[in-house]
């Protein structure tokens, strides 16, 4: 998409219809000449994200019916992470908002804003700026390094197998295909993931790729699981 010819595509996720609906005015206002597609679960939209019709940009609403927290994002980031994910949300706390962006989210825009201002945070978001509510205060940088300090503490617990499947959850692998790897059963493969999800205190494989990745650690990895 351009900013010259302004048509494309948006993807539109939330469970609400009165919601959809005024994504879709906000985006008609910002966009006339974009399309907007509905989806109203992240199955649904990793579905037609799976297709051959591409997106500019992604507005999710993070409570969602067929995930948890921050997996809906999680997953549309690990899966597309070249589409811009916007999220919109009725949550407005500063911690959010921090973990959201963390996680690679192009922006966040509360859905207490009016029409008019969802429009400009859109097109701020597509001429490639951050959105942010105007009163978002940043996290402190010593909570980003307690953290990250937590994170690396955790990983300390994981044994030499365990970090070998963590690095192929990285790489995207597939159970089965671990399981090959390492030639042993998927059943031990699921134990072995079982234990590194409650480790490093994540809820889904998904979210612990992503808080790994953030410590940038590929070469501890490398070095003890033996890669």
């Amino acid at each position: 998409m351009t900013a010259a010819s302004e048509t494309g595509r948006f993807l539109i996720i939330d469970d609400h219809p009165l919601f959809r609906e005024a994504l879709h005015s906000a985006v008609q206002m910002a966009y006339p000449d974009v399309d907007t597609v509905e989806a109203r679960s992240i199955a649904e939209a990793l579905d037609l994200l799976a297709g051959a019709t591409s997106f500019d940009l992604a507005l999710l609403d993070l409570s969602m019916p067929d995930v948890h927290g921050f997996d809906g994002l999680l997953q549309l980031r690990t899966r597309h992470p070249r589409l811009p994910v916007v999220i919109v949300s009725g949550h407005e706390d500063a911690k959010i908002i921090s973990e959201a962006l963390s996680y690679g989210a192009a922006g966040f825009i509360p859905k207490s804003a009016r029409k008019d201002d969802l429009a400009a945070a859109i097109r701020s978001v597509m001429d490639g700026a951050i959105y942010v509510p105007q009163n978002y205060q940043p996290q402190p940088a010593d909570a980003d390094r307690t953290d990250r300090a937590d994170m690396v503490q955790r990983l300390s617990k994981l044994t030499p197998q365990q970090l070998r499947v963590l690095q192929m959850l990285r790489q995207g692998m597939l159970n089965k295909q671990i399981a090959y790897e390492l030639q042993v059963g998927e059943t031990t493969v699921k134990a072995h993931v079982s234990e590194i999800l409650r480790k490093l205190n994540v809820y889904s494989r998904t979210q612990a790729v992503i808080e790994v990745a953030k410590l940038d650690n590929a070469d501890l990895f490398r070095e003890q699981a033996g890669f």
